[in-house]
């Protein structure tokens, strides 16, 4: 199970060593619209955002609204772990590319076989980013692979540093809120981004709510899960860390129960915090939300579990022109059991996700003065 959601990068390729051409994307700036309960087209979700005007036009799967799947989309806990146990998963067959970053460590890139063959050259290109200990294995990210392939586009999928079998290669631990490398590419102007666009799905914006929220009733179900699958990558390089001393508690880390244990002796040292607390309150990438400069569209399900609603930043939301937020009144925590493929199918939200996408792709491709960015020097860091 990923508790930091996952995200969707759409841009275009030049060749499958990322190396992308990047067109602006060029549109007018919507008046602001007030948060708002949208009307009988809408009437089952929550939608606000500066963008609403430009974007929900093009959103046409959203008609039908949203009807939980009876019995396991009643229930929050029900539907996450029905979703994470029960959804298929499609066979799709991948190859792994693994880049080296700044530090000596290791990230995998994993594509489709024979996609590079058959597919053009200026193919869009699909980004998928699962979230904390997610990995191209997951069935909600082989769904969205799948519906994006069908539509033409080549997709690859970042798994981070021991996720997806991801190799770990130094004492470094990896970057566990994913949302911030993306949120640290769609800050860049448009001539600067590689990016056309981002969608991100369960997104825990407030890191601090999400953290006291993740340790109430059953939520620690959830806490202990992840923390043993952290764990479980952690003993897997455990020789890597063996020699660590400073702040590093490698005891904690090795035996934590919860997920802030884990980031309290490993994670926020990393990363130069003071504390666990401090890295949650620092790292929020709901702080970031209003500098937004590229088109965004955030889905969050109202009862969400480990990615609470209080925790979004909805008034950064409605005044920046370039995001759009849906919540659905069900769905848990990237469970979604609705719609037509509910309830062992693709979750509700990838017809919408992909409407969004296909939207971007029409508007970059009427403008072809673009960039030749090597993402994998410039962005290295960020990895």
């Amino acid at each position: 199970m990923a508790a930091s959601g996952f995200s969707s990068l759409l841009t275009y390729s030049s060749s499958s060593s990322l190396r992308h051409r990047a067109f602006p994307l060029l549109y007018l700036s919507p008046p602001i619209r007030p948060f708002t309960k949208m009307g009988s087209r809408h009437s089952s979700l929550e939608v606000c955002g500066g963008g609403a005007d430009a974007y929900l036009p093009a959103l046409k799967s959203l008609d039908n609204g949203y009807t939980p799947y009876p019995f396991i989309g009643w229930n929050r806990h029900v539907e996450t772990i029905f979703a994470s146990f029960f959804r298929t998963r499609p066979d799709v067959k991948l190859k792994r590319e693994c880049l080296r970053t700044k530090d000596g460590g290791a990230v995998s890139l994993d594509w489709v076989v024979g996609d590079d063959r058959s597919l053009p050259e200026d193919s869009p290109l699909l980004i998928l980013l699962p979230g904390l200990t997610g990995g191209s294995q997951d069935s909600y990210v082989r769904h969205m692979l799948v519906r994006a392939r069908s539509n033409g586009w080549r997709v690859v999928v970042f798994n981070s540093r021991g996720c997806g079998g991801s190799p770990v290669t130094t004492s470094q631990a990896y970057k566990s809120y994913i949302f911030l490398i993306l949120i640290s590419l769609l800050l860049q102007e448009s001539d600067s981004c590689p990016l056309s666009g981002a969608v991100s799905l369960c997104n825990p914006f407030n890191l601090v709510i999400a953290d006291e929220d993740f340790r109430k009733g059953f939520n620690n179900v959830y806490d202990k899960s992840l923390a043993n699958a952290l764990v479980k990558i952690f003993k897997k390089h455990a020789l890597l860390f063996s020699d660590m001393g400073g702040e590093y508690n490698i005891e904690l880390a090795a035996s934590a129960k919860t997920v802030k244990d884990f980031d309290e002796g490993l994670t926020r040292v990393s990363f130069g915090f003071k504390s666990a607390d401090d890295y949650y309150s620092k790292s929020s990438s709901s702080d970031s939300i209003k500098y937004v400069k590229r088109p965004l569209l955030c889905i969050q399900a109202g009862n969400d579990p480990i990615a609470p609603s209080r925790g979004i930043p909805r008034d950064d939301i409605k005044e920046n022109p370039n995001c759009l937020l849906i919540v659905t009144p069900q769905g848990g925590h990237l469970g979604w059991v609705a719609g037509s493929e509910a309830p062992r199918g693709a979750p509700w939200t990838d017809p919408t996700v992909l409407d969004f996408l296909i939207h971007l792709q029409k508007g970059t491709s009427k403008h072809i003065n673009g960039i030749e960015l090597d993402r994998s020097e410039q962005y290295a860091d960020l990895l």
